[in-house]
C-alpha cells in the first residue's frame, strides 16, 4: 500500500478550538489558542503518538510518560524542552481526545493530567522567550479546562475512543468507505484525489 499524507487545514483546527473556548465559556490567550492548533495538526497523524524504541544513532528512547520526564530532568537544556514539550503535548492530547477509554485502564487520564502539568510547569520555567513561557504557565495552570476544550471538539468531530482519527483513515484505505471519507473532511483532513486501497 502506498504512504499518503494527510493535509490539514489550520483554518479549520483554528474555527474547532476557537468554537472550543466559546461553547465552554472559557477565555485564554491568544498564543494559548493558536499552540493548541498546532497540538491538533501534529497529532491528526496518529503514528506522532508513538515513540521509537531507538534513535537514528541507535540510543533507546524513553517508552513511559515518567521515563520521559526524568529523561529530560537528566538532559541538557535543548533535549530537556524537546522532551518536556513532546511530554505535555502528548498528555494533552490524549487526555483530550482518549480520556473515556483511559478510565477503563491501569494508568489513567489523572496521570496523563499530572504528567503534562508537570511537563508544562517545567518547560515554563526552562524556556527563556516569554511568550513561549507565557503559554506554557497558562496550560499547566489550566491543564483540565483545556482538557474539557479538547473533549468538546473531539465529540462535535464524533471522535471517540472507538473511533480515532487513525482508524478513520485506515478503513478509509482500506474500504474507500464515504462515511470514512465524509467524517475525515469534517475533521480538516483533506485526502488527496488519487489514492490505492488496499486489495483483500
Amino acid at each position: 500500500m502506498s504512504q499518503l499524507v494527510l493535509v490539514t487545514s489550520r483554518e479549520y483546527f483554528s474555527e474547532v478550538v476557537e468554537d472550543g473556548f466559546e461553547k465552554r465559556r472559557l477565555k485564554t490567550y491568544p498564543q494559548v489558542k493558536d499552540y493548541l492548533v498546532s497540538v491538533l495538526t501534529h497529532y491528526l497523524d496518529a503514528r506522532n503518538l508513538y515513540e521509537p524504541e531507538f534513535d537514528e544513532s541507535g540510543v533507546k528512547q524513553p517508552q513511559t510518560l515518567a521515563e520521559m520526564l526524568l529523561e529530560a530532568h537528566q538532559s541538557e537544556p535543548f533535549r530537556k524542552i524537546s522532551l518536556l514539550k513532546k511530554l505535555g503535548d502528548k498528555s494533552l492530547y490524549i487526555s483530550g481526545f482518549f480520556g473515556d477509554s483511559l478510565q477503563r485502564k491501569l494508568v489513567d487520564i489523572d496521570y496523563y493530567v499530572q504528567m503534562g502539568g508537570a511537563a508544562y510547569a517545567a518547560l515554563s520555567t526552562s524556556t527563556k522567550e516569554d511568550i513561549h513561557a507565557k503559554v506554557y504557565s497558562e496550560i499547566s495552570k489550566r491543564f483540565l479546562d483545556i482538557v474539557e476544550v479538547l473533549t468538546f471538539i473531539s465529540q462535535a468531530a464524533h471522535v471517540n475512543s472507538n473511533e480515532s482519527v487513525l482508524r478513520l483513515y485506515e478503513n478509509f484505505l482500506r474500504t474507500g468507505s464515504p462515511i470514512a471519507q465524509e467524517k475525515l473532511l469534517q475533521m480538516g483532513v483533506v485526502l488527496p484525489q488519487q489514492r490505492t486501497l488496499k486489495k483483500n
